[in-house]
């Protein structure tokens, strides 16, 4: 990892020059010469479940109310991002759904001038009671997590749910039209590797993505996991390939651009949807991210893992103008590393505080 300099930063401007990119226009660009147009927005660190690569089974000490950022909060954050040319904002947690009156937030969020998607990252517990009431502010899509088909191990990896809620959370978020409705699977050695065959059938009959995701073996994530008996890293290769085994050539994709995020897209022969792969480990993509985090608790940080942040409830909280918080997101995009270093560096704090 390095960060960036100023004669890196000469290069990369002339690059978007020559792209189109005009001096002035306002856009925020880092050190690299990677446009920022996503923030991930952290509401609350609350969560009903304690899936195993994400929190212990006595759960984390939550934050206090006062210092979880208000509605009025998030909303003047946001339309500070819309200003500097963010577009796409995701609602993530903890779990959002937990959040009080959270469809009040996505009516706010979803008329701010410049923001274009308004998504939501969820466990879909509470999804068949919320999709539709989401949909109605303004909510464009959702993504649903869910690592497993079998009852008793949804049991065993989220500790607490019940995998019929959140099958008929994607129901109803698909009758709502919070689509394309894509389905998040965290791919673990030994737990559920074995069962992407038919994750992957969830795409056969519905125009789903189902996108599977390399485990990171954060050391916060690895200690979470101890209770519930060892899981292993499976690279991405390994899962298509099982995944072919079973229904034969995936077809390539072309991309949706921004919307596909990190994932490479592929669909089973005459599939109603499709399959992502998101390879976090075997095949970073840090060259193309074009995402900034808010916290639950107001930082806004430049990188899942490492890179720098900047308090932006204490700018908000002194009385800090929009042109304030529009130049703390600018610095913050300047910390980005190009290439994340290890995952035992300076990762800090609890995933459920910084949204994943």
């Amino acid at each position: 990892m390095r960060a960036p300099s100023e004669a890196t930063c000469r290069p990369a401007l002339a690059s978007l020059v020559s792209r189109g990119y005009l001096p002035g226009q306002e856009q925020i660009i880092d050190g690299f010469g990677r446009t920022v147009t996503y923030l991930r927005i952290a509401i609350t660190d609350l969560c009903n479940l304690r899936c195993i690569y994400c929190m212990p089974p006595e759960g984390i000490s939550w934050l206090p109310r006062e210092a979880i950022l208000s509605f009025e909060e998030l909303e003047t954050v946001v339309e500070a991002a819309a200003a500097c040319g963010i577009s796409k904002i995701r609602l993530t947690g903890g779990e959002p759904l937990i959040r009080k009156n959270l469809p009040r937030l996505v009516e706010r969020l979803a008329t701010v001038p410049g923001i274009e998607e308004l998504t939501l990252t969820t466990n879909g517990v509470y999804l068949e009671q919320f999709a539709h009431p989401l949909a109605q502010a303004g909510m464009s899509r959702v993504n649903v997590s869910l690592d497993t088909l079998d009852p008793r191990k949804f049991r065993r990896i989220t500790r607490l749910g019940r995998l019929e809620d959140v099958l008929r959370g994607l129901d109803a978020a698909a009758q709502a039209g919070l689509t394309p409705l894509k389905v998040n699977t965290v791919v673990m050695g030994g737990l559920n590797d074995e069962e992407v065959p038919e994750l992957a059938a969830l795409s056969l009959e519905r125009p789903v993505e189902v996108r599977f995701i390399e485990y990171m073996p954060l050391e916060e994530a690895k200690g979470c996991a101890r209770s519930s008996g060892a899981f292993n890293f499976v690279a991405n290769e390994v899962t298509r390939a099982r995944i072919k085994a079973r229904w034969g050539p995936l077809e390539a994709l072309p991309s949706w651009g921004e919307r596909d995020g990190p994932a490479t897209r592929f669909r089973i022969a005459s599939a109603a949807g499709s399959l992502g792969f998101i390879g976090a480990m075997s095949a970073p993509f840090c060259q193309r991210c074009n995402r900034l985090r808010l916290t639950a608790d107001g930082e806004i940080r430049s990188c899942l893992l490492e890179g720098g942040s900047v308090d932006v409830k204490a700018i908000l909280r002194s009385g800090g103008s929009r042109p304030e918080i529009m130049a703390a997101l600018r610095r913050v995009a300047m910390l980005k590393p190009e290439v994340h270093g290890s995952l035992t560096g300076a990762y800090r704090g609890s995933m459920s505080r910084i949204g994943g």
